[in-house]
């Protein structure tokens, strides 16, 4: 599966839009890791349990977009987008999207 964020895909053509994909998580913050960061934030530098965590939600959203393309029979994502959104207090989702295609050598 090729990944793209751009609109075409260098030495390829695209000769089938089989159209949106999608892939999303909500993860809640943990006791735990809010406390070495609060103590992080107070200190400075990078806060590397959030790093870690949007990390692995971000990689979890594209698996599932991926999936989703499969099941159309994409060989290709192009114009992937994330955008993240507060769901409540300490719970925030994380979404992928782009447009399944399917492409071939030029």
């Amino acid at each position: 599966m090729i990944l793209a964020t751009t609109e075409n895909i260098a030495g390829k053509k695209i000769v089938k839009t089989l159209g949106l994909v999608k892939g999303n998580t909500i993860r809640a913050r943990h006791v735990g890791r809010d406390f070495v960061a609060a103590l992080r934030g107070m200190i400075g530098g990078e806060i590397s349990e959030y790093t870690k965590l949007i990390a692995e939600s971000r990689e979890q959203c594209i698996d599932r977009m991926t999936t989703q393309a499969e099941a159309l029979g994409a060989n290709a994502i192009t114009m992937i987008r994330f955008g993240t959104s507060e769901m409540m207090k300490g719970a925030a989702e994380l979404l992928s999207y782009g447009t399944a295609v399917i492409v071939k050598d030029e």
